[in-house]
C-alpha cells in the first residue's frame, strides 16, 4: 500500500493570540511542527500542543525559526553562526523538554520561513542547521525542501532526512516555491490542491506555475495551519488520498 505523510505548523500562537485550528488539523495531519517560540509559540502552548498531539497519536518535529515574533519568521535575516547555531539547539531543546514532560519525543525538525527558504540554497546557514541539529540529536530527522542544499549536506554528514511538498503552495519551473510575493504563489481551491496532491503521490510530477511538468520527491505533504481554510484544505488532501487508495502515515516509522 503506497502511504504519505501529512504535516501541518502547530501552535503558532503565543499568549492569548491564537492562529489557526490545531485542534482540528491535528486530527486530520500525521505529523505536526510545534512551533518553539521564536516565530510563534510560547510554553504554554507548545505543551498544551504536544499534549493533543500525544492523545491524537501524531508524530512530533521541532519547527524552528530565526529570532523573529514580530515578523512571523518570514524576514530575511543575516543570523551569524555564532548566534544561529546555538538558537536553533535552544528551539529544539525547549519542545524536546516539554515533551519529555508528558513523555512524548521530539522525532525530528523542520525549519519555518525564511530560514527554510534560506537554507535551500545557502551553504553557510544550512550547515549551521544541520551543525545544531547534530549536535543536540543526530537521531532526528530533518525535513526539507527536496533537492535543497541543506538536504544535500544533511546528507553528507550522515543525518536522516525527509523531503516534503507544499499542498497548497505554487512551484516554480525549477522546483522551488513561488515567493509569496508573486500573484499566484498561495492555492486556495482545496479540490485542486488535492487533485495535485495525489498526482504527486502517483507520478512524483506536479504542475508548475507556469504549466511546465517538474518531478519532486516528497516524503511528506504540507499543508498550513495559518492559510484561509488550512482545516478544509488538509481534510480535502487526506479524503482524496485515502479514496484513492493511498494510507496516511508519518515518514518515520514507529
Amino acid at each position: 500500500m503506497t502511504t504519505i505523510d501529512l504535516n501541518s505548523d502547530i501552535g503558532e500562537g503565543f499568549s492569548r493570540w491564537s492562529l489557526g485550528d490545531d485542534e482540528a488539523m491535528l486530527g486530520i495531519v500525521s505529523s505536526a511542527n510545534i512551533a518553539c517560540g521564536f516565530h510563534a509559540g510560547d510554553a504554554r502552548t507548545m505543551r498544551g500542543t504536544v499534549r493533543t498531539a500525544v492523545d491524537r497519536e501524531v508524530t512530533i518535529g521541532a519547527h524552528v525559526s530565526y529570532r523573529d515574533l514580530a515578523g512571523f519568521g518570514r524576514r530575511n535575516m543575516d543570523v551569524e553562526s555564532a548566534d544561529l547555531v546555538p538558537e536553533v539547539i535552544y528551539q529544539i531543546g525547549a519542545l524536546q523538554g516539554i515533551a519529555a514532560s508528558l513523555g512524548a519525543k521530539v522525532r525530528y525538525v523542520k525549519p519555518h520561513g525564511a530560514l527554510y527558504n534560506t537554507i535551500v540554497h545557502d551553504e553557510r546557514q544550512a550547515t549551521d542547521v544541520v551543525t545544531a541539529i547534530s549536535e543536540i540529536d543526530d537521531s532526528l530527522v530533518l525535513l526539507g525542501l527536496a533537492g535543497s542544499t541543506v538536504l544535500r549536506i544533511a546528507e553528507e554528514r550522515g543525518l536522516p532526512t525527509a523531503a516534503e511538498a507544499f499542498a497548497d503552495r505554487a512551484y516554480t519551473p525549477e522546483g522551488a516555491l513561488v515567493s509569496r510575493r508573486e500573484a499566484g504563489s498561495v492555492l486556495h481551491d482545496a479540490t485542486e490542491v488535492a487533485d495535485r496532491m495525489l498526482q504527486l503521490v502517483e507520478s512524483g510530477t506536479l504542475t508548475a506555475i507556469d504549466g511546465s511538468t517538474i518531478t519532486l520527491r516528497a516524503d511528506s505533504i504540507c499543508v498550513h495551519g495559518d492559510s484561509p481554510g488550512a482545516e478544509a484544505m488538509a481534510r480535502a488532501v487526506r479524503d482524496r488520498l485515502t479514496v484513492a487508495g493511498v494510507g496516511i502515515s508519518s515518514f518515520i516509522g514507529s
